[in-house]
């Protein structure tokens, strides 16, 4: 007797491996594959303005990668002694204004080179609510309104500000689509090479009511499945399905009981890489993973023998592992393991 719904999963055309880059934009679930791939030693560049929520501000931030937009101060507004990007996470927020954009520019240049690179694109939507600037905001917030049809005057974060500063806003299904289409057509002009997965996050957005995720999750679906059907090289991961069909339980959810715990990011990484990357990529994940596993080992008697041959036998592990796959970076691991686990 079979206790969850199976839900099917096309594999692409040319399967993700090794030695391929990838870039990783879009919501928080975004961090979760693009870390787990990192771990496995994938060349990943993740999230280079930092979480991005909505279509909007997903599309801008692609657009600016192709273009190396420069940011200058009249891209930043100040807010508690800070200042501000509305474009970009907090992350790259500072007191010093010429901090904040050696910051986002160098995070721009290396997002630029890395996509032009790039085999692999992978997109996760979170939420089809965007945040548009009103005119109470701040001055230098107004930059960038002559954006692409549907996105004008979009936030990728509103950072704690005054909440008149802003209007919410649930995009149609036309202004998605029109969005994301502007930003593929420059993004796959400018790498023909390149290859998209897109995923729909199964965060579930409850602050914005449950009825309301649901429509806003729907609408990204639908866009997600129109452009993967209108474009080559586009492909849909199904992420959402697989939390919400496959798994629909709330054990499967932090205490929050909004985002996935661990047990279902690992469920879906495990899906990922049984459908999107080749066999050998797999086989040699798994290899990775031991070797991994083994450097975040905290012995409790460090000074034994038997914790010393551990470390020495985990060492000859990834010295081999590293001369037979040398895209591998494995030098952190193989220093630990060589200083004796210090």
């Amino acid at each position: 007797m079979d206790f969850m719904l199976d839900v099917n999963i096309p594999s692409p055309q040319e399967l993700l491996h090794y030695g391929q880059p990838v870039l990783l934009t879009g919501s928080c679930f975004t961090e979760h594959i693009g870390n787990s791939l990192q771990e496995l030693k994938f060349d990943v560049l993740q999230n280079p303005h930092g979480i991005l929520f909505d279509p909007a501000s997903v599309a801008s931030s692609l657009v600016s990668y192709v273009q190396n937009k420069q940011y200058s101060e009249a891209d930043l507004f100040q807010l508690n002694e800070v200042w501000q990007s509305w474009q970009h996470h907090s992350r790259f927020s500072h007191i010093d204004a010429r901090n904040s954009l050696e910051l986002i520019n160098a995070s721009q240049q290396r997002a630029h080179e890395f996509l032009k690179r790039s085999e692999w694109l992978i997109i996760t939507l979170g939420s089809s609510f965007s945040y548009r600037l009103t005119s109470q905001a701040p001055a230098p917030a107004q930059v960038g309104l002559n954006a692409a049809p549907g996105s004008e005057g979009a936030v990728a974060n509103c950072h704690r500000a005054p909440g008149q500063w802003f209007r919410k806003h649930l995009m149609t299904i036309e202004e998605i689509n029109t969005v994301l289409d502007n930003s593929l057509y420059q993004v796959l002009k400018f790498n023909p090479r390149l290859k998209v997965i897109f995923t729909v996050s199964p965060v579930r957005h409850i602050r914005d009511g449950v009825v309301e995720n649901n429509r806003s999750k729907a609408r990204l679906i639908e866009v997600v499945h129109h452009l993967t059907n209108k474009f080559d090289r586009l492909y849909y991961f199904p992420a959402y399905e697989l939390v919400i069909d496959v798994l629909r339980d709330y054990r499967f959810y932090d205490i929050d009981m909004v985002h996935p715990n661990y047990p279902a990011t690992r469920f879906v990484l495990e899906k990922f890489m049984k459908y999107f990357t080749d066999v050998e990529s797999q086989q040699i994940a798994a290899e990775v993973q031991q070797i991994v596993i083994a450097r975040k080992h905290k012995a409790f008697h460090p000074a034994t023998a038997a914790h010393q041959k551990f470390l020495q036998s985990h060492l000859e592990k990834a010295r081999e592992l590293q001369k037979r796959y040398p895209f591998l970076s494995l030098a952190e691991e193989i220093d630990y393991f060589a200083r004796g686990g210090q």
